[in-house]
């Protein structure tokens, strides 16, 4: 899957002449965006109710200062005693092409510290890599809008004909609770004809990609009562049911011998065509190399557009705390993902009709919803997805695939949901090795500088659309560019 690709100094052949003059403007720019990532990366924000709020404060304060000194209008707002999302605006031309930019400034928690190769909130390079909590997912998205806006400040300066919206989110990483009020409450000024969603990645470093497919979500917790209260092993084991032995038997009901998800209901999509060979699929996640994969089919469709189950979480006594007694209740987690296309309530239905139905040996079965989310399926053409498909082809030297994440992103439903008319542009800077959640989370500098020179060269090419549209009709056969209105 891994390319080679040019450096962003170097134009690829047949590049658009602004391609030099922007990437030399990066070139000049990187240092100091680099320098304000890292400021913006030390900043502990993790959301998680678990952890310091002030540090998440700090974090959008630390933004909103960022996008007024490119000139913008900033600030943040909150939603009851949700985290602070940062609002920004640079007004363009009357009518102008009105694009919205969204990242989030907050991050997943660290994990255990011992995991890391180096401090989770010291930015440290390695190899060609940043490696720190936050670095590319997703403190890098708004860094890259930041870049975008830094090295296109002469010609907003002039009037480029673009209205730039910013929604720099605080709550992503802990399901985006504010963000419906926030969508509805700040309609107005951030309606938009386009919106840019800095929260993916590319198909592999030196191969750019738009994401045009998502996978939705239903997460459940699943209790399993067996007995009244708890009863010694030996004395009763053999003839009554333990709790936590059902709920291992009920879990694994949910997929067939091979690993295919085995809950009716549940749909799969068209999968994309595009070759995921199984022994890079291995190595990105971790595989022994001759281990079989589960499931059926390409592995693209196997990870983006069919239905897949996870037991996440197991309440159960502790291996070195265990007492010989049979377990009255026993919980479980599933996080079920979906095919972009289905609806969560009907998945849900499914999953929940599935548990109850296969309850062993008389036990009650109780699903709870937690969490849940739709999929996307976003269109693949129109003027702004050419823009966005020529920047990336310009940046990187290679035009970009089309690519499905399996993972879930709620909020982008929530983007087209509210915005059914803007086009929605999933872009990011994460690549298989990225690691995100992860321990040793690394953002490659090279891919990053590439992002930030994209967004430039497509925002440019926004701003110069209704320019090159009445000069293209201006020059149609049959035109009079001197003929008045009559």
């Amino acid at each position: 899957m891994t390319s080679v690709p040019a450096s962003p100094a170097d134009p690829p052949a047949g590049a658009s002449p602004r391609r030099g003059e922007l990437a030399a403007r990066l070139a000049a720019a990187m240092p100091g965006v680099r320098a304000d990532l890292e400021a913006l990366v030390r900043i502990p924000s993790v959301s998680l109710a678990s952890f310091d709020a002030e540090q998440v404060r700090r974090s959008a304060d630390a933004v909103v200062d960022l996008l007024r000194a490119e000139g913008l209008t900033a600030r943040t707002v909150t939603v009851a005693d949700g985290h602070p999302a940062v609002l920004a605006h640079r007004p363009g031309p009357p009518g102008a092409p009105r694009v919205l930019l969204y990242a989030h400034h907050d991050v997943q928690p660290p994990g255990e510290e011992a995991d890391w190769l180096s401090a989770p909130f010291e930015p440290t390079e390695r190899d060609g890599r940043l490696f720190a909590r936050g670095a590319a997912d997703d403190k890098a998205g708004i860094m890259a809008h930041v870049a975008a806006l830094r090295i296109l400040r002469d010609e907003l300066d002039a009037g480029l004909d673009i209205d730039l919206r910013l929604l720099i989110e605080g709550e992503e990483e802990v399901g985006s609770d504010s963000l419906p009020a926030i969508l509805a409450e700040h309609a107005q000024e951030l309606d938009c004809d386009a919106i840019v969603l800095a929260d993916s990645a590319n198909w592999a470093v030196g191969t750019p990609a738009l994401t045009t497919t998502l996978r939705g979500n239903v997460r459940v917790v699943v209790t399993v009562t067996a007995l009244r209260h708890g009863v010694h092993s030996g004395m009763f084991g053999g003839a009554a049911p333990d709790a936590l032995t059902a709920l291992c038997r009920l879990m694994a009901t949910l997929h067939t011998p091979d690993g295919t998800v085995a809950v009716r209901g549940l749909t799969s999509d068209t999968a994309s065509d595009l070759d995921y060979p199984e022994d890079a699929f291995r190595a990105d996640s971790g595989m022994p190399p001759d281990a079989p994969l589960i499931g059926s089919g390409s592995v693209v469709s196997r990870i983006w557009s069919q239905p897949a189950i996870t037991v996440i979480g197991i309440d159960a006594p502790a291996v070195d705390a265990a007492a010989n007694l049979l377990l009255p209740r026993a919980w479980a987690k599933i996080s079920a993902r979906l095919a972009p296309s289905q609806d969560w309530r009907s998945a849900f239905e499914a999953l929940r009709a599935h548990l109850l139905a296969n309850a062993p040996w008389g036990t009650s079965v109780e699903v709870t919803l937690e969490d849940h989310g739709n999929g996307f399926v976003a269109a693949t053409s129109g003027p702004y997805v050419d823009a966005a498909r020529d920047a990336f082809a310009a940046a990187w030297g290679t035009d970009p695939v089309d690519v499905g994440i399996g993972g879930s992103i709620p909020f982008i439903a929530e983007f087209a949901d509210r915005f059914p008319g803007a086009a929605i542009l999933v872009t990011g800077v994460e690549d298989p090795d990225t690691r995100a959640h992860g321990a040793n989370e690394g953002l490659h500098l090279g891919e990053f500088e590439r992002v930030c020179l994209a967004e430039a060269l497509m925002l440019d090419r926004i701003g110069r659309m209704r320019t090159s549209q009445a000069e293209s009709a201006s020059s149609s056969p049959g035109s009079d560019p001197a003929a008045g209105d009559g």
